[in-house]
């Protein structure tokens, strides 16, 4: 009998997409490899980098370009930026020339078609809602399509459709994933920031962070809604965890950590569990 149809999926999640850099590399290390990947956002990137070259050495590259990310590399929002946001008229904050360069940095498919793992990026219609899956095509304006994080970058036009952060209408595509033909889905969550005892201050930050929440309430709500038409696992996030998706000061420790984590887990005989996880995807951790 054929074995299942394996998909990683990805979700998004700003600085925290490193947690899914440790869980690679311990996926990897234990020569788990799915038969497609599927990534939204930050999940993209690092979707596309594994898909790219599903080694442990691939995923140990992808590692040292996250440890040598500072937030000003992604995020270069100044007062100026700001400013001619506002005098210009312009729809977003930031041109995505920096992000697009870290991607050129570690990819060397330049279409999506041409990547080692099947890969499938997803985006979203700005004016329908509709989740967009793209298969094929410049890999490159699919990622930059894919992390496009409304009013922070522009959209990116492809085929005619205005597409921003797949992130905005579904940050875990778990449907996508099995409209593929995924009988089995390995969950790849970067978790949230539960740890965290005050709201970020910063008004990007902020953004994500509630994007953050409404993800981890979706994947909840989908784990259980597609249970029956798929066995999905979800690889446990970070707990607790008090970095902001917006700090990129503590990617190292939280690869490490992950990694660690996901080695324990693979041990213990993760991969065969599957369903909602013991501790609640959403949650916080309460002042004493």
């Amino acid at each position: 009998m054929a074995s299942d149809k394996t998909a990683f999926v990805l979700s998004g999640g700003g600085s925290l997409g490193a947690v899914q850099v440790g869980m690679l590399a311990a996926l990897a290390d234990n020569d788990i490899v799915p038969d497609l990947v599927v990534g939204t956002s930050v999940g993209a990137l690092n979707g596309a980098a594994f898909a790219d070259d599903p080694t442990p050495a691939g995923v140990e590259r992808l590692a040292a370009l996250w440890r040598s990310l500072r937030r000003e590399d992604v995020f270069p929002l100044t007062l100026l930026a700001g400013l001619k946001a506002l005098l210009l008229r312009r729809d977003h904050l930031v041109e995505p020339g920096a992000l697009l360069a870290i991607v050129r940095g570690i990819l060397h498919a330049r279409r999506i078609e041409q990547t080692r793992i099947p890969l499938h990026v997803t985006a979203t219609d700005v004016l329908s809602g509709a989740e967009v899956t793209l298969s094929s095509g410049d890999l490159d304006t699919a990622l930059m399509a894919s992390t496009a994080i409304p009013v922070v970058f522009p959209h990116v036009v492809i085929d005619g459709r205005f597409l921003v952060d797949g992130g905005v209408g579904d940050n875990t595509p778990i449907s996508t994933a099995i409209g593929l033909g995924a009988q089995r889905i390995i969950v790849l969550p970067t978790g949230m920031s539960c740890g965290m005892q005050g709201p970020p201050r910063d008004m990007a930050a902020l953004a994500l962070h509630i994007m953050s929440l409404q993800s981890m309430r979706q994947l909840d709500r989908d784990t259980e809604r597609f249970a029956q038409r798929a066995r999905i696992t979800v690889v446990p996030p970070l707990c607790p965890l008090s970095t902001s998706v917006f700090d990129f000061s503590q990617t190292a420790q939280l690869i490490e950590r992950a990694a660690q984590q996901t080695r324990n887990w693979l041990g213990g005989g993760g991969m065969g569990q599957h369903g909602p996880l013991d501790v609640p995807l959403l949650h916080h951790h309460r002042h004493a």
